[in-house]
């Protein structure tokens, strides 16, 4: 059988594509210490560089809920005699399934559904399979966007699927090629990440794989260490497996969720695996500039069984295994300007002895990297990253992305590439074009989609006067760090004329819970129709202590607001600290759905425990990660 690339239809239980919203993201992600024992200055360093201020110019993505009908998902097979490779190209270029076909095995959790879950960067997230994550410490941005995808050809005529995509926030170049050469036991993906940019950029990659759980299931790499934390505890360096007197090899043994980022001794191959009671499973490895290696667990109580479920229906408990850049999924790296990083990636099938697989760690890693050895031998794996350099260029379309980095190519600030055909800017980037035409953004209301970038800064710093254009160019300052001249700008605009987005936006900026409320009602007050705006003027009034303002808000919202499960909380939260508990109980027994609720979000199981004191949490409210 030669190798082969198709295109086929995907049938699946799911709910629609999740949407984005109207509202950028204008928070950034928490600074980290690194105080923990055994973090040294180069992880102290990574620790607090490069994290964001903000999430601009992305905007939310949400809109989904918990009601699934059969659907059609396009993807793209990658085939040979040994593997079969599904990947969903309109759904971040996830790889949704690697099955071993001498065995018929499903190598990953194979998500039986498509459920959204608020656990990305933007909100909404997907379950199983290999995700691929680009651009700052979390589930990436394009999770749950469509890349573009051709096909294209090895000098041997091996099909290859390339996929890429333009990364707004970092603003860095994607590009991902996946092939499977005839009679190959593993897939290759190779990736290359390149800052065009004239100036460092700082760089996050992780390569999040998703993998079946049972209790026999162990997980191995080369490594004696580990750096762990947890939802209660800090980034710490502890020896490993042994950790608190358990073999947290074994992620299905483990009550709790927990993160145990493996550290590889320097010079060792790296690589991580998931192997049954058997000594098989899924084996990744990698060119050695994919250093860090990771194991993720739910945990086996209440709380991690609940977000399975939550995610990927009954009976399906999943561990992941990933790879990265950093040593820890907490750090970014500076990437220099004009810089290109590339390495190769290869999954496939791993046995092994069981006996060893299960025996010492010692001996368990070393039969797992003798089997990896002969599965892929080192030199191998640097031919096939070598070969990926002669691929031909683009044969057909398969996937169009989004008109972003098509619109930076007009702008002068992103280099057209043959190897990357990135389409025509759409509806979405037509306001920017007018700006580039005739040097005037036109007014939208909604406003259009944020951009960030100096050349687009500089084009507004010297043309706005509109209350649209300076609302902008506050965003673009704020994605800048200069919170004092984003106020400025954002003042301006409200003082041209009040815009619900200017006055949201000096919420964010104001000193005082008090004071941000004030204006999140004025924001309210002029689009009392967003549903995500009213979620968020609800919560600042929470943070504010000022419940009767809140539910007086509620009060006067349609039928189908109220009963949206965030603004049900809220209300169940704002009647508990006016001490109407029974009004709380009601609500709870009636049930609140929370459709995006959020990894270590503990509203609902608190709020339980507040009004049914010393009475357990029942499963549906039960999200807590550290116990229950």
């Amino acid at each position: 059988m030669t190798s082969t690339l198709r295109t086929d239809p995907l049938r699946i239980d799911g709910t629609p594509d999740p949407v984005g919203g109207t509202l950028p993201i204008l928070h950034g992600l928490p600074r980290q210490t690194g105080a923990g024992a055994g973090v040294d200055d180069e992880m102290r360093r990574n620790l607090a560089y490069g994290v964001p201020d903000t999430l601009l110019p992305y905007t939310r993505q949400g809109g989904y809920d918990r009601v699934r009908t059969e659907r059609e998902l396009p993807c793209v097979v990658l085939e040979n005699e040994t593997l079969t490779a599904t990947f969903l190209p309109s759904l971040g270029g996830r790889l949704w399934s690697l099955v071993h076909r001498p065995t018929g095995r499903e190598l990953l959790h194979r998500n039986r559904i498509l459920q959204p879950a608020n656990l990305a960067l933007r909100d909404a997230w997907l379950a199983g399979g290999v995700e691929w994550n680009l651009g700052a410490t979390g589930h990436w941005p394009l999770t749950c966007e469509p890349l573009h995808a051709v096909r294209v050809r090895a000098p041997d005529g091996t099909p290859v699927l390339r996929m890429y995509a333009f990364e707004r926030l970092r603003r860095l170049v994607l590009r991902m090629d996946s092939w499977l050469p005839a009679g190959s036991p593993v897939l290759y993906v190779r990736i290359a990440v390149h800052n065009p940019a004239p100036s460092e950029t700082p760089v996050y990659w992780w390569s999040n794989i998703a993998v079946p759980q049972d209790r026999d299931v162990r997980v191995l790499g080369p490594a004696d260490h580990a750096f762990h934390c947890d939802y209660v505890s800090d980034l710490r360096r502890v020896a490993f497996p042994e950790v608190d007197g358990a073999d947290r090899s074994y992620p299905g043994r483990a009550a709790r969720a927990a993160d145990y980022f493996l550290d590889l001794p320097g010079g060792e191959r790296p690589w991580i695996a998931a192997l049954d009671g058997t000594g098989a499973g899924l084996v990744q490895t990698s060119t050695a500039r994919l250093r860090g290696r990771k194991l993720f667990c739910w945990g086996t109580g209440t709380g991690g069984r609940h977000w399975q479920e939550w995610l990927s229906g009954p009976d399906s408990a999943y561990l992941e295994i990933q790879a990265g850049l950093a040593r820890t999924q907490l750090e970014h790296l500076a990437m220099p300007a004009g810089a290109t990083w590339s390495w190769t990636e290869a999954y496939g099938l791993l046995q092994a002895d069981p006996t060893a697989v299960h025996g010492s760690w010692d001996a368990a890693r070393k039969a797992a990297g003798q089997e990896l050895d002969r599965l892929l031998p080192p030199l191998e794996l640097e031919r096939a990253d070598a070969r990926a350099g002669e691929f031909g260029a683009p044969e057909e379309v398969l996937s169009e992305g989004g008109g972003w980095a098509a619109l930076e190519i007009e702008a002068g600030a992103l280099p057209a590439s043959p190897a990357l055909p990135f389409g025509e800017p759409a509806a979405a980037q037509e306001p920017w074009r007018r700006l580039l035409r005739t040097g005037t953004l036109p007014v939208c209301d909604p406003p259009a989609e944020p951009v960030t970038g100096a050349h687009w800064r500089r084009l507004l710093e010297a043309n706005a006067t509109d209350w649209h254009a300076l609302y902008q160019l506050g965003l673009l300052r704020l994605a800048d760090g200069e919170r004092e001249s984003a106020h400025e700008a954002f003042e301006r605009s409200v003082a041209v004329q009040a815009s619900p987005w200017a006055l949201r936006a000096l919420a964010l900026l104001a000193p005082q819970p008090w004071e941000a409320a004030d204006l999140m009602l004025s924001s309210h007050r002029l689009r009392p129709e967003l549903r995500e705006l009213t979620i968020e003027t609800l919560e600042s009034l929470r943070r504010a202590e000022r419940p009767a303002e809140a539910l007086a808000l509620i009060e006067a919202l349609s039928p189908a607001d109220r009963a949206h499960g965030r603004i049900r909380l809220a209300e169940a939260e704002a009647a508990h600290a006016l001490g109407d508990d029974d009004r709380v109980r009601r609500l709870l027994a009636e049930g609140i759905q929370v459709d995006t609720m959020r990894e270590g979000e503990l509203s609902l199981d608190t709020l339980w425990l507040a009004v049914h004191p010393g009475t357990p949490v029942p499963p549906q409210y039960d999200f807590r990660m550290a116990d229950g």
